[in-house]
């Protein structure tokens, strides 16, 4: 069974101005593929990121699925912290995701979300619009038991 984690990335949503949408949504979604995973954990965007994604891994999670923080407004951070944790990055996941949602929503150009492997963990960086959450999930399901299973170090499947 694949581990999986909801990080929501909200400075408005951690203070209580507003109840997130785009979390419960991936929650969902990822259970809806099968895999375990608890409600979303919701932080200020910078380095609270940072921080649960570290968590995430020392709790032995498969998969960090993070919502919001990464447009351009000057607060979107979570690009630039969760690139610091990263391992290496996966550019053709949030190539495709942008990809995936240009046709229909062209500000997703715009989206600074990126993908890529902490320790043996999957963190892909997705924008905190439920749109963005659903197009993230269409992306990711074909290819996420997969890539699980790659970083568990299973063969590449003929």
């Amino acid at each position: 069974m694949i581990r999986a984690r909801v990080v929501v990335a909200s400075n408005r949503a951690a203070s209580g101005v507003y109840e997130d949408t785009s979390g419960p949504l991936l929650v969902a979604g990822l259970r809806e593929l099968g895999c375990a995973v608890d409600e979303p954990v919701v932080v200020p965007d910078g380095d609270p990121v940072g921080q649960a994604l570290l968590a995430a891994l020392e709790d032995g999670v498969d998969v960090v699925l993070t919502s919001g923080g990464t447009g351009i407004n000057p607060t979107d951070r979570t690009p630039e912290v969760t690139r610091a944790v990263l391992d290496y990055e996966i550019p053709g996941i949030a190539e495709a995701i942008r990809a995936h949602s240009r046709p229909t929503v062209p500000a997703a150009a715009l989206s600074r979300g990126l993908a890529g492997v902490l320790g043996r963990m999957l963190v892909v960086n997705l924008p905190g619009s439920t749109g963005g959450a659903r197009d993230g999930l269409a992306v990711l399901r074909p290819i996420l038991p997969h890539a699980v299973d790659q970083l568990r170090g299973g063969d590449h499947q003929r």
